[in-house]
């Protein structure tokens, strides 16, 4: 594991990143979701793509790169530029899971892979818009500090920066920035997935005018047991 300082807007980031593969000519970046750092990813994805160096980065706020500034994805994108610049990144492929999906796109890489990425707005349950009805009316009365107990368990636990962050994050509609992206993008998704459902990825794909749509049984974290078959149809899908 390394770690990399810089500045970005007159704030200081240490981004903490792993790479395999380092005398690689080629690169795939991958970026991981919301509640989650590179672990999952270099675990699942580091005996594939051979021929590519990888670089597992913890966005700002997860794992080990501290973050307690309030941030929008703008934000994200700009520091993850940075530091792929740092790095000599060619950009050939990014690799975005959930949340990271949306930095993916905008980072406009050559071939652009989603695993479940979010980015289009889906319709709340009645238990969660009840809770922001709630919090909101707290939040009203001046009891900022009882809303917490209905905040996201992706949150629960996370600072007050990241908290907005989150806020800031949490809703956006990326359909203009997927419908924006023309390079190459293949898209796959699990069959079962709850957090960004299957018509969110088949939309992204109806969105994206060059991509190939897989799907699999699976859940939100679908990869995990599919990275085998989803290298071998990226690397097949780049050439």
């Amino acid at each position: 594991m390394a770690s990399k300082s810089l500045i970005v807007d007159n704030k200081t980031f240490d981004i903490s990143y792993e790479i395999v593969n380092a005398s690689s000519k080629k690169d795939i970046i991958f970026l991981h979701g919301w509640g989650s750092n590179k672990d999952i990813m270099k675990n699942v994805f580091s005996p594939f793509f051979k021929d590519f160096r990888h670089i597992y980065i913890d966005l700002p706020g997860f794992g080990k790169s501290a973050n307690e500034y309030e941030l929008k994805t703008e934000d994200y994108v700009k520091i993850t530029e940075e530091f792929l610049i740092l790095l000599n990144s060619s950009k050939d492929i990014i690799a975005g899971h959930s949340y990271g999906g949306k930095v993916a796109t905008l980072l406009n890489p050559k071939n652009l892979v989603l695993l479940s990425s979010a980015g289009i707005l889906e319709e709340k349950s009645f238990d969660v818009k009840f809770k922001i009805t709630i919090a909101k009316f707290f939040n009203a009365l001046g009891l900022k500090k009882f809303t917490k107990i209905f905040r996201s368990a992706d949150v629960n636990t996370m600072n007050e920066g990241m908290y907005a962050t989150f806020k800031n994050v949490v809703n956006e509609d990326f359909t203009k920035n997927f419908k924006n992206y023309k390079n190459n993008a293949l898209i796959f998704w699990g069959q079962k997935d709850t957090a960004t459902s299957l018509e969110s990825g088949k939309k992204i794909a109806s969105l994206i005018n060059s991509s190939t749509f897989i799907s699999y049984d699976g859940d939100h974290f679908f990869f995990v047991k599919n990275a085998k078959d989803i290298a071998k149809r990226v690397e097949n899908g780049i050439l």
